[in-house]
């Protein structure tokens, strides 16, 4: 049997320092080698017990889980998953503990305070597992939650896209999406749209930090919301997103139908709607995360002439979704993290990928107006040969 997962849990409540060891000891990979009701005694049973990941409450007396985990990557960075409350407070201060180093997060259910763990057991015992795989990745550190604030454009011309770009990831995803988003400069000329798999909630400000920290326009979509230059929108937790080509614009649909490779949002839904309605002209970046959910549909768009990138194995969190989509040879590009934004940017989002973009737009124009011309040609000198010849001598 493998060596077993020790976990430290930080939490002020003795009933979760109680429900979340009991839950862990279902799984015989996983030890709970302590418990710590604040941040200060947390680093102080760090470093006598010295766990291979830590679960840690965001809100504690004294020392709260914020400056904890500061602390824990600032003295001997350790794999932490965040247990946060379901409040827009708590999801807030969730996207800066992520920035911060932390690997991933679970959302404590509205009835937890009764002492019903188990809607999350299953997800807990899951992330700590990637979180212990996760220890050492090439990853991004904590400095990208400094970063400078973007300009942003103060009035934004309503522009069809010259590109439809979709997203897809996972575990690991927000920090990812925030070192990507924030290159794009506030002319980008594309559309992008993206699911990253995350609970109901949390998605709002989610978008909301993304916006911040981004010169892109960043939005939880709704229903009705057009693709459009220098908008990102982001799926909202426990819907699908679709797209559709209607006669007012291009436009997101949102959908409750069935969970897809056990997600909703599911990737592949974006992607194959994507590959559906836009084809040669859709972009699909698969990025980190675990299982495979979008795989098949970053397949879809490169069967439908579209362009495919894959996040590198060695810059992900959790490889298991861009690793799927390159063992099938879906992925035309396989880019380290800190090489995707600069070429999504330069090949389909800067001036002169519009011009390129604008070229080819014509040149299809003019080629489909040819073939037109050479059917309309054929199918008069058919009809002239069917006419009788008395006909054709009058």
């Amino acid at each position: 049997m493998s060596e077993r997962i020790r976990v430290l849990v930080v939490d002020d409540s003795a009933l979760m320092r109680k429900l979340i060891p009991n839950i862990l000891a279902r799984d015989p990979l996983i030890e709970v080698v302590g418990t710590a009701m604040d941040g200060a005694f947390a680093l102080k049973k760090i470093e006598e017990l010295r766990p291979d990941v830590v679960t840690l409450d965001l809100e504690m007396p004294r020392m709260d889980g914020m400056e904890t985990l500061r602390m824990i990557m600032r003295r001997a960075p350790l794999p932490v998953v965040m247990v946060s409350t379901h409040s827009k407070e708590g999801a807030y201060a969730t996207f800066k503990a992520l920035a911060l180093g932390a690997i991933d997060f679970v959302a404590k259910p509205q009835e937890a305070s009764s002492g019903h763990l188990d809607a999350i057991a299953t997800q807990l015992i899951e992330k700590i597992k990637v979180a212990k795989r996760a220890a050492g990745t090439r990853t991004l550190g904590p400095v990208i939650a400094d970063a400078p604030q973007p300009v942003k454009k103060n009035a934004r011309v309503a522009l069809p896209p010259h590109r439809i770009i979709a997203i897809g990831v996972s575990t690991g995803g927000p920090n990812a999406l925030q070192f990507v988003l924030s290159q794009f400069p506030a002319e980008f000329t594309g559309s992008l749209l993206i699911v990253q798999h995350m609970p109901e909630g949390f998605t709002e400000m989610f978008a909301r930090r993304l916006d911040e920290c981004c010169a892109l326009d960043v939005q939880e979509a709704k229903s009705g919301d057009l693709l459009l230059a220098g908008r990102a929108l982001i799926c909202p937790g426990n819907r699908h997103m679709m797209v559709r080509r209607m006669p007012r614009g291009d436009m997101v649909v949102l959908s409750d139908s069935a969970p897809v490779n056990g997600h909703r949002p599911s990737v592949d839904v974006l992607f194959h709607s994507v590959s559906q309605e836009f084809g040669p002209i859709s972009v699909g970046v698969l990025m980190t995360g675990m299982g495979e959910d979008g795989a098949e549909g970053l397949g879809a768009i490169k069967a439908s002439g579209g362009v495919t990138i894959a996040q590198s194995e060695d810059t992900c969190v959790v490889s298991g979704m861009p690793r799927a989509a390159i063992l099938k040879g879906y992925a035309n590009r396989i880019l380290p993290l800190d090489a995707i934004g600069a070429h999504l940017i330069a090949q389909f989002g800067g001036e002169r990928a519009a011009e390129r973009a604008s070229r080819q737009e014509k040149l299809d124009r003019s080629e489909k107006q040819d073939k037109n011309d050479r059917d309309d040609k054929s199918e008069k000198n058919e009809k002239n040969e069917r006419m009788p010849a008395s006909i054709n001598r009058s």
